[in-house]
């Protein structure tokens, strides 16, 4: 069995930037979404809108700038040190950059259709490849300096999981040294707008597990990792185990019977070398939908029971579709750190009213915690087109 260490952590959602910002407001079961007319055409809707100021662009060509980049340099100036670091230490060659994303520099393009619809011609400023899927990583690689593999992964809400666990196995096969990984997506009228077409958006905040769940919320942000073979210190997370299966189900919904959840899941499990009794906390896909929230609590209660703790923490982020495995994995990184002793857990927000068809689960209420450090905690993300993916973390000490 091999672990591979995530060193350093950047993150930027609704919830703010950087581990105090972020955690802060978790801990205090403080949502980040919130009702806006923005990338909503018409109504209005809760989104988990990055407020953050963001980094200049300025600096890179201009195919590179989008707001979705953007979010990447936020994350990225959070261990910057860390990857120059790593850079210096290993060489430029020797380091990779994998990414999840869906959205890419989709938004920009949105702009430039309707300033063609207003004035006939495209903004002259107008770059096709701010939308390509492998802009972030493009960008990354070029604002680093790196010359390892660099590619993005783009399966819907798996897309950072599977970057992550892609990052592992060129480190395992002996292709990078170090891997900034990680997600990123950004808010979009497309997004929003196609959600809303297949009737999956709530109008108001999501509501996971409960009888009252009617949707999603939309978020963006991103979530960067530099990832190595060797833990630098006691602040390094391992990845532990990852599982990855496709349902071949249908284009939207989920298996219902879960299989292939179930299968990821314990892949996780098993590349980890660990039973399911180990697990501390368990992050769920949780969307709020009713399809996925009942297919993954049958399949928690039957691989884990249901006395494991587990929450969604899309309440707090919205979904962030590309970037939600990532972003959540971050979440879990950022609850099993050394300040964190007494293992408080990410409560999991909604109106109380369970659904009487679906397994009573382990639901985190706000302010619960463990009593001891977190040693192992797993999440889980369930995509269209039936791709799922779970990331297995552990403490390194």
């Amino acid at each position: 069995m091999s672990n591979y260490y995530l060193n350093a952590c950047g993150i930027v959602c609704a919830l703010g930037a950087g581990h105090a910002q972020v955690g802060a407001r978790l801990f205090a079961g403080e949502p980040g979404v919130a009702p806006t007319r923005a990338w909503t055409l018409d109504r209005e809707l809760p989104l988990g809108r990055v407020l953050t100021e963001l980094p200049s662009m300025g600096h890179l060509p201009p195919a590179l700038q989008s707001r979705n980049n953007a979010l990447v340099l936020a994350a990225l100036a959070q261990i910057r040190p860390a990857v120059d670091a790593a850079i210096a230490r290993h060489g430029a060659d020797r380091v990779g950059v994998v990414i999840g994303t869906s959205t890419s520099g989709i938004g920009e393009t949105e702009h430039a259709i309707r300033t063609y619809a207003i004035e006939g011609a495209l903004p002259a400023d107008f770059q096709y490849d701010r939308q390509e899927m492998g802009s972030p990583a493009v960008m990354l690689a070029h604002e680093l300096g790196v010359a390892g593999p660099a590619y993005a992964h783009s399966s819907a809400c798996s897309s950072s999981a599977k970057a992550m666990a892609s990052a592992a196995r060129l480190i395992k096969m002996g292709l990078c040294d170090a891997v900034v990984t990680g997600g990123a997506d950004s808010l979009c009228t497309f997004t929003v707008a196609g959600f809303a077409s297949l009737e999956s958006v709530s109008a108001a905040p999501c509501n996971p597990m409960s009888a009252n769940r009617h949707g999603i919320n939309i978020g963006e942000g991103a979530a960067l990792f530099l990832m190595t073979a060797e833990a630098d210190d006691d602040t390094s997370v391992a990845l532990m185990g990852w599982g990855e299966s496709s349902d071949g189900h249908h284009m939207s919904a989920p298996d219902p019977t879960g299989a292939g959840a179930a299968l990821a899941m314990t892949q996780a499990l098993q590349r980890a070398g660990i039973a399911a009794s180990e697990i501390d906390y368990i992050n769920m896909h949780g969307t709020a939908t009713p399809q996925n929230d009942a297919m993954e609590s049958r399949v928690i209660a039957a691989l884990f029971g249901t006395e494991v703790p587990v929450s969604s923490t899309k309440p707090f982020t919205g979904h962030t579709l590309g970037a939600a495995a990532a972003i959540e994995a971050a979440l879990c990184w950022l609850v099993m750190q050394d300040d964190n002793q007494q293992g408080r857990l990410p409560p999991h927000l909604w109106d109380g009213v369970p659904d009487p068809e679906l397994p009573r689960l382990n639901l985190v209420a706000p302010g619960a915690a463990l009593g001891r450090p977190l040693r192992r905690v797993l999440s889980s993300s369930f995509a269209f087109g039936g791709s799922n993916a779970a990331l297995l973390l552990g403490r390194v000490s």
